[in-house]
């Protein structure tokens, strides 16, 4: 993949850029390999890959500049905006988008946040595009002195885009964060995404898979492999919206899904209303599993970068669960929780580039326990 912004030095978040896709892919099976060699058995499937650009349905934008002449992308080390409404990863429909919101940002008279200075409201623009093209628009504010104003030329707005979800989120803290707890709706709720066989409903603080494309190959191969397991009862802990619960749903099988984000598990019980023995509660994974009072034939696990820890790898080594489905964002951590339960061995693995053009990925593995 070519980038003018790399080239010229604007933007060096993709670390890879430039580099041929076919070595990317082989660089990261070399280190997740690497990662995971005390484990010789796993048994590692093709990888999947992804489009080496317009994958991302996700665009989370910096917003700087002047009213008149707003800037959509990053900030240099000086604080200054740099623009990068143009970026190849994005969906050509947020692409497209990007202009008509820097409009609006200038028509609506919102003040870029200057982060020098500490002045301004608009810090960020988080925008998502859905399978069918509807959007997803968040303005990420200090202050709510300007809602007045959004709301005033919203007409404006969806009569050059397909709004589905608008909304204002409050982030009045000075520090390095995206966006902050308070969340106003003011279009819509959900946004409706189609992944693989099943509709999800995606809320404006959830979390969703940015590369669609791979995302629904991750939850159609761990469907396949739980198929074969045939198991009654399950668990999706850190389940976000409720992926893989809502495609590991089947007729007798009871799914429960646990995340600490209310927001996420209210968009998951939207999509599981017609899906008989799904349900989602909203607690601490890591508290949640230890206090039930059985475990279940088979628990998912989709962690943070930071993994399971010692406390939640602890319980499932004593668990019992005969398998263990574990998708993971970082191979480090992976295999630092495998460690600590040894025993469970990875059957079965693949890697799935989900982030082209960086050293990043997602392996998923299929655990059984030893002994069985």
């Amino acid at each position: 993949m070519q980038c003018d912004y790399f080239d010229a030095g604007a933007c060096r978040s993709c670390t890879w850029m430039g580099q041929a896709y076919d070595e990317q892919v082989a660089a990261k099976q070399a280190r997740n390999a690497e990662l995971l060699a005390p484990w010789p058995g796993t048994v590692w499937l093709p990888p999947v890959t992804s489009p080496e650009s317009g994958f991302r349905n996700k665009a989370k934008m910096v917003v700087a500049g002047t009213v008149e002449a707003p800037t959509l992308g990053i900030l240099d080390r000086a604080g200054g905006g740099v623009d990068l409404r143009g970026c190849g990863l994005h969906d050509p429909r947020l692409a497209a988008a990007m202009p008509v919101l820097a409009a609006f940002v200038t028509r609506a008279a919102l003040t870029p946040y200057d982060v020098p200075q500490r002045s301004g409201e608009l810090k960020h623009l988080i925008v998502t595009v859905s399978p069918d093209g509807s959007l997803m628009v968040r303005f990420v504010l200090r202050s709510t002195e300007s809602v007045a104003r959004i709301r005033k030329h919203l007409p404006w707005l969806a009569e050059q885009l397909p709004l589905e979800v608008v909304s204002v989120n409050l982030q009045p803290a000075h520090k390095a964060v995206l966006e902050g707890e308070r969340e106003e709706l003011l279009v819509g709720s959900t946004l409706p995404m189609r992944t693989g066989d099943v509709l999800l409903q995606l809320r404006p603080q959830s979390f969703f898979q940015t590369n669609g494309h791979v995302g629904a190959e991750l939850y159609r191969q761990a469907a396949a492999w739980v198929a074969d397991l045939a198991p009654t009862t399950v668990w999706d802990l850190f389940c976000g919206v409720g992926g893989f619960a809502l495609h590991l749903a089947a007729p007798g099988r009871r799914v429960t899904g646990v995340e600490i984000s209310e927001e996420a598990v209210t968009s998951a019980r939207t999509s599981a209303a017609e899906l008989p023995g799904v349900t989602f509660v909203a607690a601490d994974a890591t508290a949640w599993a230890p206090a039930q009072p059985a475990a279940p034939d088979l628990v998912v696990v989709n962690p943070p970068r930071r993994g399971l820890g010692p406390e939640l790898a602890g319980w499932l080594e004593s668990s019992g669960v005969p398998h263990v489905l574990y998708s993971s964002c970082n191979a480090v951590t992976l295999a630092k929780d495998l460690a600590a339960m040894p025993s469970y061995r990875p059957v079965t693995g693949r890697l799935l580039d989900m982030f082209p053009q960086t050293a990043h990925f997602e392996v998923v593995t299929l655990l059984e326990r030893v002994g069985r």
